[in-house]
């Protein structure tokens, strides 16, 4: 018994100091394994899984800066691209975080280029681009991708989309649409840190976030509506009888039922590839939707009645591009916001128009 007994103890102590050299191995190879993902050190980053951010090519102009100030200022920096057209709802709701970005940490070496790839043939117009930039606050450099040949060289199909390259032009991060914003800019903070550890220059760390309320879709809503029978192809959400003629002038009448996710343009209008131009002197459109807000997309002088459910506008409802009445005076090729409320519902809307030459391109809804 005792022999057996001395040699259990002789087992045990054996077994003690194997596990406790084991742990320590292993306690070693977490915290290396923690310094390799978490806690990167810049030597220990491998580079080689990701591309790097190509050229900005068939530029047509550049706001807020030239082509040889922004090759310069590229050099060494944090680089948010962002890829946005000045009419999309999603792009200018991302707009808030991106000028305050910009604002928090352009002087740590964040820099800001704003891609401005257009889905319309009048985002084009640089005077147009350029009145989005002075009412959005947007100091950054702001570069027309009018062709779309800088959205090809990404690989985009997408707007919003933000891509983030680091100090070395390695992209690190790409985000498609709104939201994610603490997660954007816990990266930028990172890529900044990074940054500033290769440079061995000093990074104020900012633990705080931007702190902006953000838009709250509604799950279920109305998609998006096109105009235009090029850009509605394969999602036809005309519900008039006498549906797309393209290049024609076509004579629509008053619907005898309204469809949910379905609009209803009465009067002469003229097809176009990514809108309708009123043709008639007067015209309105009809639409059922689910949403909790409207916007509309257009283009021309115009007078524009708006009612719901038959009725004008009450105020729980007015867009903000609304006044304290029903009307809207349009002019300026743009996006107006004009139902907002706090809660998806489903209502019929009328858009009465007076002005003939009237472009409308598409409803978009949150």
């Amino acid at each position: 018994m005792k022999s057996e007994f001395k040699t259990a103890l002789i087992l045990g102590i054996a077994i003690t100091t194997a596990v406790g050299i084991m742990s320590i191995v292993f306690s070693t190879f977490d915290e290396e394994v923690q310094t390799s993902t978490i806690g990167e050190t810049i030597s220990k980053i491998d580079k080689s899984r990701f591309k790097m951010a190509p050229d900005l090519v068939g530029i047509a102009h550049y706001l807020n800066t030239t082509p040889e100030q922004l090759e310069k200022e590229v050099e060494g920096k944090v680089v948010l691209y962002d890829i946005w057209t000045y009419s999309c709802i999603n792009c200018i709701r991302t707009l808030p975080y991106i000028t305050a970005w910009d604002d928090k940490y352009s002087d740590q070496g964040l820099l800001i280029v704003g891609i401005h790839s257009p889905e319309f043939e009048f985002e084009k117009n640089p005077d147009n681009v350029q009145m989005s930039i002075d009412k959005h606050g947007i100091n950054y450099p702001v570069v027309m991708d009018n062709d779309m040949e800088t959205w090809k060289a990404f690989e985009n199909r997408y707007w919003p989309r933000k891509y983030i390259a680091d100090h070395e032009g390695y992209i690190r991060y790409d985000h498609i649409g709104e939201g994610a914003y603490q997660e954007t800019e816990k990266i930028i903070q990172q890529l900044l840190k990074e940054r500033s550890e290769a440079m061995g220059i000093q990074f104020a760390s900012a633990a705080s976030l931007v702190d902006i309320e953000e838009f709250e879709h509604s799950l279920f809503r109305t998609p998006e509506l096109y105009f235009g029978y090029k850009f509605a192809q394969n999602r036809n959400q005309l519900g008039s009888e006498e549906g797309f003629q393209p290049g024609q002038i076509v004579t629509y009448s008053e619907p005898d039922k309204i469809n949910l996710h379905n609009f209803y343009p009465v009067g002469q209008w003229k097809n176009y590839d990514d809108s309708m131009e009123l043709v008639s002197e007067t015209g309105s459109i009809k639409l059922l939707y689910n949403a909790k807000e409207v916007n509309i997309v257009t283009e021309g002088d115009a007078e524009l009645e708006i009612l719901l459910d038959g009725k004008p506008i009450p105020p729980k409802y007015l867009g903000s591009d609304l006044s304290s009445s029903s009307m809207l005076s349009v002019s300026e090729p743009n996006l107006y916001n004009i139902i907002s409320s706090d809660e998806s519902s489903t209502h019929e809307l009328e858009i009465n128009v007076v002005g003939k030459g009237f472009q409308i391109f598409t409803y978009t809804f949150g």
